[in-house]
This record gives C-alpha cells, structure tokens and sequence, in this order.
C-alpha cells in the first residue's frame, strides 16, 4: 500500500491529485521552483521540497532532482501529472530504480507511445519523409510532449523551413527533445479521443470518448465527453483503436489515444502514456476518480471485468490568462480574486492574491459541468462562467462564454477550425456602459461631507477610465439627496455596491478596486489621472512586446541600420512555454534595436523600431 506520493508536477493537476491523496489518506508531498515557492499546490501539500531555479529546464524537468526529492522526502511513489516528465520513459525508470513505486505505464510502454513517430509506426502510419506542394497542408509537429507546443501549420512549401526550426527550438524547451516530423494536416476534422484504463491483469477499459475540437494554437480549449454525435459504429472502431493501441504495448493506467475524425473515418493520431487536462469530463460521466485508479492499479488491485456506464453529459472549459483578441499573448500579474459557483466542478492551482508569472503555462482553472443532457451541460457551465468573479490579468473567460453559446458549437457542428472562422466575432469588445459611471460613483462614495451639494447647480464631478482599449469620462453631482447622474437614477451608491435605475429596470454593479485597476461586474477599467503627465510619443514603426517574455531568438544578421520586408520575422519571445513571432510592421529599415536574446521584457517594452520608406 503507497504511504506517501509526491507529484512531480506543479500548479492544478498537483492540487487536483493532492486532493484524491487526501481523501485515500496518503500523505503528500510538492516539488516547487524558486518561481512556485508560495504556489498553492506547495501550501496544500503535506511536505513540499524546494527545486533550485525557475525555469521548467533547471526544476521540472530535471529527473534526477525530483527523485531525490522524492526519496529525501519519505516518498513511496510517485505521479508525474501531464506535461514535464510525465512521458519521460528514463524518468519512469530513474523513479523504478530508486524503489519507488511508479503511478503510470511500463517505462517501455511510454518509450513505444510517447514518441509521436514511434507510436504512428506501431500503428502502421508512416510520417511524410518528404514534402511536395500536393501535400500542403501539413502539420509539422514535436515528436515528444503535448498541449500544441512544438506545431506549426504550412501552407507554403517556402515556409516549411522556418516551421520546422520554430517548432524544434519550441519543443527543446517544452519538452527537452526537439524531434519534430511532418504528417498531413485535415482541415476540417473532429479532435476525438478515447480514455483507457488498463490494470496488471490484462482488463483494459475503453472509457468513452472525448470531443476536443475547440482548440487554439492546437491546444485544447473546451473538451467534453461523450463525444456528441457519433454514429455507434464509428465509436465502436474508436474504442477497438483504443484498446487495440493499449494491448500493443502491454499498457498499465490511465492513458488517452488520439483521432482525428473525417468523412466518417478515424484517423489515428497519437497515444498520451499519461492522465489528461480533460480527464474530469469522463469522471464525470463515468463515476470514477481516475487518479484514485491510478494509484490502486499500481497497488496491483484489478480493475472489473466491465468499465462502468456512462451518464449524462459534461463539458470543461480551460480558463486562460490570456488575451484571445491579441493572438492569444499570455498575461501576468495578480490574481485578486476567483470564485466560482458551486453549480460546477473547479481544479485550480491559484488562490486569490497568488502571482500568475511568466515560467509557466497560462491556465489558470479547469472549470466541468454536468448535467443529463448535452444542452443542459452547456447552458450550466455558460451561466458559470458569466458569473465567476474573476479580478486580475485578462482572461479568455468571455471568449469562452460566447464560444458555448454559439449556434455551431450548440448543434455540435464544430471542428478544429472553429477559431480560425469565428475568433474575431467571438472577441468583438461589448463592455457595459454603465461601468465607469458606477465606479465613479463608487469611488466618490462618502465624499460629499466637503463642499459636495450645494444650492446653485454647478458642474459635474468626472473620471477618466480606459475601458476596452478606449477612454471613458463618467460625470456625477453630488445632490442634497446623495450622488446623482444625467439618463439614470442612483437607486445605492456605496464603495462595493451601486445600483442604478435604467429605463425602470434596477440593475447591480459589483465594484472592486485593486490600485488603479476597476472590477466592475465582468467589466475590468483602469482609473486615469485627472491631470495624466505629458508623454514623449512613442516613433512611429516602435515594435512593443505584447506580453511579458525572454527574448530567445533573433533573425540572423538583425542589426540596427538594416532593410526589412513587411511580415518579416525579427525576434521571437518566449512565455508560458509558448513562443511568440514579432515581425517587422512596414517595409523600411530597422532603425533602433533594443532587444538582445536572454533579455527579460515587460509588455510594452521598446524592442526595436522600424522606419518605412
């Protein structure tokens, strides 16, 4: 029986396993970065054992730190989570060696799967060794590791070349492998895949099947299981795919086998030797704790000969701080408050007042509604969503509001373009407008004891707000019966609540006030100055970075002085694990460069400036 696990892993996945130990009444234990020192799986876990560094390169992915965590800490087991090591057969072996009890598949199970090449070559798939124009589209992709790092699409036969040493240097640091191979890119096809469960007794349970179509950047954003309409037969096949994958290499656990699903066919894509993100879906539908079965396969217990029957429906949705209108750049800064309805299921790895930082990925929750019908799932996890209190960076959480109401993803419709056709309607700003009056009348609450009504009408109060990108003045008076405004009546004005009467309709206005930044219902405004200091302005061609980052490349030759082609690539950014391509916005020369690879950046940051001719 395990006494004590230790994660290998960070952030949600470490808190969501945490939480199953506690609940089996198996100690824990945490490995953190010098980045994650306060971070909440750190807090939550029973002993946590600190990994010098920050990157994932000098902590997370260093097995041999983690094993000698693991041991230093009393650990008898360990689980690797998803991402970092979790498909790392030599640190499967490292964990085995060390006597400490494994919580996934054979190391040789992984070592045939993990590898994207490999497992397409067990299943009799061979990847394209060399690319004509007719077979453009094509997908390049990392041959090791997951969550769309490492992939580019190519239209361009010219473009192949540059692809493929992005994605590689993508990869490397993901992933500490940079094999990348190239296979044939389907347009509109259906991201399906199918859970398995697989125990040291031969029983291996095909679990259903997940949809996870909505994805950007080849990443997965809205998932849920079972996969909506399928015709049975074409099921069955994906779970005989599934199973026959499983027995191929004599899988143990809990593992994911990937399709992509056209014209009615499956098209094997790769097996995931490891727990999923969207694993809570299939938990929901099934009954099962799939960690809790994880850990009891590896005590050697077996599974029943039948995998439980599937009920209901349920949908998760990935929230990202991340801005989806500026081509998904990643945000930093304060987490100031997240809470959730108790209507559905939350994983986190973030509490309120916890740093978001640049080291990691960009997830900040896994949010999962269930429900009997389909319909039913997708109205609940909508509703709370519109009424999750979320203060910090931006997010994708209207994106992802909007993106289950939509009519194609509503009727099922969808597939992995989704985003490409709809992302710009989807991020149309629609901020309220009545938010910067409430917060101005907020913040003016209390301030009337000096000099505020008086018996001559005089000029109204304003404020100054940036709200979406634009600038708002709210006007206000203060009156012998409190604050009032021109177009509504001020039903409650206090520093936390202000109601107002529009049109006979009494609407409420949440306010909250971290430094300059405004939380106003869903609505986030910073508050200008009354007087703003005069600025120099920025030259025309300024090159800013969108988010923070490390600059980890430049194009070869890029010097100060030099001629540039509109769109060509200048310098890359790195963040969240994600990189990031800044090109040069106009043809001319690039006049000033500031940006040196290693640098650190802050958004905003002056990187270079380009002078058209």
């Amino acid at each position: 029986m395990i006494s004590t696990l230790l994660v290998a892993n960070r952030g949600e996945i470490a808190c969501r396993i945490f939480r199953t130990c506690a609940e089996l009444g198996i100690r824990t234990v945490a490995v953190h970065s010098d980045a994650d020192g306060n971070a909440l799986h750190a807090r939550v876990a029973d002993t946590a054992v600190r990994l010098p560094g920050a990157t994932p390169a000098d902590t997370y992915l260093r097995g041999d730190l983690v094993v000698k965590a693991a041991v230093s800490a009393g650990a008898d087991a360990v689980h690797p989570g998803y991402g970092f090591l979790s498909e790392n057969a030599d640190f499967a072996r490292a964990v085995l060696d060390a006597g400490l009890v494994w919580i996934g598949p054979p190391p040789e199970a992984i070592e045939a799967m993990a590898s994207k090449t490999r497992a397409k070559e067990l299943m009799g798939i061979a990847p394209l060794a060399e690319v004509t124009a007719s077979d453009l589209p094509v997908l390049v992709k990392a041959a090791a590791g997951g969550g769309g790092r490492g992939m580019r699409i190519v239209r361009r036969l010219d473009e192949l070349g540059a692809a493929l040493e992005s994605a590689r240097a993508e990869a490397a640091s993901a992933f500490g492998d940079g094999e990348v191979f190239v296979e044939p890119y389907l347009e509109r096809g259906r991201h399906v895949e199918v859970q398995i469960l697989a125990d040291t007794h031969g029983t291996v349970w095909p679990l259903g099947t997940r949809d996870c179509s909505l994805q950007r950047r080849h990443q997965k954003v809205i998932e849920e299981a079972p996969a909506p309409g399928l015709p049975e037969g074409l099921v069955k096949e994906l779970h005989a795919l599934a199973v026959r994958a499983a027995r191929s290499v004599a899988y143990v656990g809990a593992g994911t086998v990937e399709f992509l699903v056209a014209d009615g066919r499956a098209h094997f894509l790769e097996m995931n030797t490891r727990l999923q993100v969207e694993h809570p879906v299939t938990e929901a539908v099934s009954g099962l704790d799939l960690v809790a079965e994880q850990i009891r396969v590896a005590e050697g217990h077996a599974l029943p000969l039948d995998a439980p029957r599937a009920r209901g429906h349920a949908i998760e949705a990935r929230l990202y701080a991340e801005d989806p209108a500026r081509d998904w750049t990643p945000q930093t800064g304060t987490l100031h408050r997240l809470a959730v309805p108790d209507s559905v299921r939350l994983d986190t790895g973030y509490t309120d007042g916890d740093e978001i930082g640049v080291h990691y990925d960009a997830m900040l929750a896994k949010v999962v509604a269930h429900a009997p019908t389909r319909a039913e799932a997708l109205r609940k996890l909508a509703h709370a969503l519109e009424n999750t209190t979320l203060h910090g960076p931006t997010t994708n959480r209207d994106l992802l509001v909007r993106s289950l109401r939509h009519e194609e993803f509503a009727t099922a419709r969808m597939d992995t373009g989704f985003y490409d056709r709809h992302l710009t309607e989807l991020t149309v700003s629609a901020p309220d407008p009545h938010a910067p009056l409430a917060a101005a009348l907020a913040d003016a609450h209390g301030r009337s004891r000096f000099g505020g009504w008086r018996n001559l009408l005089s000029q109204p109060q304003t404020k100054r707000y940036l709200m979406a990108g634009e600038e708002h003045e709210a006007r206000y008076r203060h009156t012998r019966e409190g604050l009032a405004a021109d177009g509504v009546r001020v039903v409650h004005a206090d520093a936390r609540l202000v109601v107002l009467d529009i049109d006979g309709v009494h609407r409420k206005f949440e306010v909250s006030r971290y430094g300059d930044q405004v939380h106003v219902n869903n609505t986030t405004l910073t508050a200008l100055p009354r007087f703003p200091d005069a600025k120099a302005q920025l030259a025309p061609g300024s090159l800013l970075a969108p988010m923070p980052g490390t600059v980890v490349r430049m194009a070869e030759g890029l010097a100060a002085g030099a001629p540039v082609e509109a769109g060509q690539p200048l310098l890359w950014l790195e963040a969240m694990k994600m990189q990031h391509q800044i090109t040069a916005p106009v043809t001319g020369t690039l006049s000033e460069l500031r940006a040196v690879v290693g640098q650190q950046v802050e958004p905003g940051s002056l990187l270079a400036v380009v002078q058209a001719t």
